[in-house]
């Protein structure tokens, strides 16, 4: 088994600048997925939490093609070339940022210009006092006036059964919901909920075939909500009805979700403001959906070719809410 590259100077600074931020806050550890054509963050996707989307915490998966994080990228194992194990997410960054620290190092005068590439690879070695190797992600480079190894100790890797669950995990959070709405303003978002989780603990959340993003959080003695109306749609798509403009917003849902053209679920308040968290990635755009049958909450962001309107392929990041509540459809 064995993993060695060299990071691109945009694949270590999407990582350091807001992709190991943002995993950072949705949880401590999460697992490295190695495969021939793709290097991944994947959070809570395995484990006695993660038996699906109704799971115990939000699902995150951020997918990288690996031309876009390495070049020289050298990957094989017995496990069909794939490889995966689980780290502490802090660790990790904390190790990467001393690494670009050094190799950030302007050089001395009379030298030579350009410092060498940050190297990882997957080393074992043996610890002082232990008889038994320890896997560490390791990372080297060299500055102009000093040079660095950063030891990132991980788990064991993966065996094949546990790596087949992890793809068979991933495969089954690939499903889209049929209806995704575009929220323009992500901090617009991020404050309303910051004022919802004061109110209850528990969050009703609506999407309209329309481009209506309802939420609402009810308690014994109050209920307070918010809609986003007219968003940009991606997906099934239907026409608000003339008649339901001068109905109350939640009254506008339950119609909506009795004719087929909405569903309606129930996530925990923390959950959500974990996924919110995934705002330091710096998406582009941000789109809301609701999985069939309610069967979980998707928050699905995009990201385009620098300099362009284009969609970049090379990244894909979503995650998934479990819902407390079988869902309305």
């Amino acid at each position: 088994m064995k993993f060695k590259a060299f990071f691109t100077g945009d694949g270590i600074s999407l990582l350091d600048k807001r992709f190991l931020p943002a995993m950072d806050k949705v949880g401590r550890v999460c697992h490295v997925f190695l495969t021939p054509t793709h290097a991944m963050l994947l959070h809570n996707l395995l484990g006695a939490t993660a038996a699906g989307p109704d799971g115990g915490g939000p699902q995150c998966v951020a997918q990288f093609a690996k031309d876009l994080l390495f070049r020289e990228y050298n990957l094989s194992s017995r496990n069909g070339n794939q490889i995966a194990f689980s780290v502490e997410v802090a660790l990790l960054h904390r190790a990467l940022r001393s690494v670009l620290a050094v190799h950030a190092q302007a050089p001395a005068a009379g030298d030579a210009a350009g410092a060498p590439a940050i190297q990882v690879r997957l080393v074992n070695k043996l610890p002082a006092g232990s008889r038994s190797a320890t896997p560490f992600l390791t990372f080297e480079t060299k500055g102009a006036r000093a040079a660095v190894v950063q030891d990132v100790p991980i788990s064991r890797p993966l065996s094949r059964s546990d790596v087949e669950r992890l793809q068979a995990a991933l495969d089954a959070a690939k499903d889209l919901p049929q209806t995704l709405v575009q929220v323009p303003d992500l901090p617009q978002l991020q404050s309303l909920v910051d004022r919802l989780k004061n109110v209850g603990d528990l969050l009703t959340v609506a999407v309209t075939q329309y481009g209506d993003l309802h939420l609402q959080v009810s308690t014994s003695l109050v209920s307070v909500g918010s809609e986003f109306r007219k968003l940009r749609v991606i997906g099934d798509h239907a026409n608000a009805p003339a008649g339901d403009q001068n109905l109350t917003a939640s009254t506008r849902m339950d119609m909506a979700v009795e004719r087929g053209e909405a569903l309606s679920v129930q996530v925990n308040m923390k959950h959500l403001v974990k996924s919110l968290h995934c705002h330091l990635a710096k998406p582009d755009y941000t789109f809301y959906g609701i999985a069939p049958g309610g069967a979980c909450l998707t928050v699905v962001f995009q990201y385009f070719i620098p300099g362009t309107r284009l969609a970049d392929k090379s990244i894909s990041f979503y995650c998934r809410l479990p819902v407390l509540d079988p869902g309305s459809s």
